[in-house]
């Protein structure tokens, strides 16, 4: 066997260093992904965003439903 050409103290602050920085960025995905799944998930923007769509829908949904349980009950 040979004698490493990098002396092991050398190696090991390389490998701080990576973890430094690999510590550093896995908490910053943390950070953005969870602001991202925050404002994806915000209710009153939401609501608001697809308000218009969402209560088209229920009207069309509670129409069709009225006449259809209309139909139902007032059979000649």
């Amino acid at each position: 066997m040979t004698q490493p050409a990098v002396p092991a103290e050398i190696l090991e602050k390389r490998a701080a260093e990576q973890r430094r920085t690999l510590h550093n960025d896995v908490q910053q995905l943390r950070s953005v992904v969870k602001a991202e799944v925050r404002e994806r998930l915000d209710v009153k923007r939401n609501v608001r965003r697809y308000f218009a769509p969402i209560a088209g829908a229920t009207a069309l949904v509670a129409l069709s439903l009225g006449y259809g349980l209309t139909g139902i009950f007032t059979r000649d």
